[in-house]
């Protein structure tokens, strides 16, 4: 129970992370044009990995 309760959370993690990438994508390339990189594609990375291991 807690394992399926777990990779929900994760599922729901990994979409989140989705979502927020896609809202800041304005910001991201604003962002690139000064220089700046924001990490999201590393914190998808991870919760994917994440996510993969408890299937």
């Amino acid at each position: 129970m807690i394992s399926r309760v777990y990779r929900a959370t994760l599922f729901a993690l990994y979409q989140l992370c989705i979502v927020v990438g896609i809202l800041a994508m304005p910001l991201a390339v604003a962002a690139r044009q000064a220089g700046v990189t924001l990490p999201i594609h590393q914190v998808l990375g991870n919760v994917e990995d994440a996510y993969e291991a408890a299937q």
